[in-house]
């Protein structure tokens, strides 16, 4: 049991590796739903939803209860994962903006904070990590369901506090490959485009950022099928690779293998279709010219 390995630092997430090592150890003390429910005077389906991370909260007595019913007795182990437990508790920081947040979004925000990796298509718009304040604002304010300045101001303060990710010494490792057509749309005018190729110029030599561009001139590809997604991985063995798939109505959240595995290949060839990462600051710089 390792509820303190190198999880990220998310508490959604937390509770998400929280409740798959709660299932592990249920399974290796070979009890039921059922079994472990009546241990603790609750219903099956109330497990399930512990190990599924659908419950609010986890208390720690459910928690300590779940672990001596598990056969795990060594104070220092339950110590170290109620402490977890308490963590995951927390309210995360974007709890204050979930005025202006619709309800999936903060899952969404709970990976993005807490994955080592994130590898991205994007067919329409610049990522929100690498957008500027003045593109963020005029897609923000461009969306149907922002009617007014309050509201608008609230969530680009949301997207530009999200940003500080990549500035973090925990900063994920993010691969973007966008379409051409992300840098040719006049989102803000000629001159927030402008700004904009020139800071993705800027970001692309991070270190931990890599951003690849696919021409018009490649043609049809796999990711007009897939549409917009990202694919989050971390470093805590007790999470699968997780895709988020952009939909009319929010997002979809994809883990069973299969499904991340088509997601994957995807990704692998349009990276390997679009042009070379070493030729995405001489494009930029193209495109920069162009607005």
């Amino acid at each position: 049991m390792t509820a303190e390995s190198d999880w990220g630092g998310a508490p959604p997430v937390l509770r998400m590796i929280l409740g798959r090592q709660l299932e592990a150890l249920r399974v290796r003390a070979g009890l039921s739903y059922d079994e472990a429910g009546a241990a603790l005077g609750v219903s099956h389906s109330t497990i399930r939803r512990m190990e599924a991370a659908k419950v609010a909260r986890l208390r720690l007595a459910d928690a300590e209860k779940l672990l001596r019913t598990y056969g795990i007795t060594d104070p220092e182990q339950i110590e170290r994962f109620l402490r977890s437990v308490q963590d995951a508790g927390r309210r995360s920081w974007w709890h204050s903006y979930r005025d202006v947040m619709p309800d999936w979004f903060a899952s969404y925000l709970s990976l993005e904070q807490a994955a080592w990796q994130i590898r991205s298509y994007e067919n329409h718009f610049v990522h929100d990590l690498l957008q500027t304040a003045e593109y963020a604002r005029s897609r923000i304010t461009s969306e149907a369901t922002v009617a007014d300045a309050d509201r608008a101001d609230r969530l680009l303060a949301l997207r530009l506090r999200r940003q500080r990710l990549l500035s973090d010494d925990s900063a994920p490792r993010l691969w973007v490959v966008m379409d051409e057509t992300v840098l040719r749309w006049p989102v803000g005018g000629a001159d927030v485009m402008r700004a904009q190729a020139g800071h993705l110029i800027e970001l692309n030599r991070l270190p931990h950022v890599t951003l690849q561009i696919m021409p018009f001139t490649n043609g049809p590809h796999p990711g007009l099928r897939a549409g917009a997604s990202q694919l989050f991985r971390f470093r805590a063995r007790e999470l699968p690779d997780i895709v988020y798939a952009r939909t009319l109505l929010g997002a979809d959240m994809l883990d069973k293998r299969d499904d991340v595995m088509k997601y994957r290949e995807a990704l692998d060839r349009l990276s390997a279709q679009a042009a070379p990462a070493a030729r995405t600051e001489k494009i930029l710089e193209e495109l920069r010219r162009d607005w």
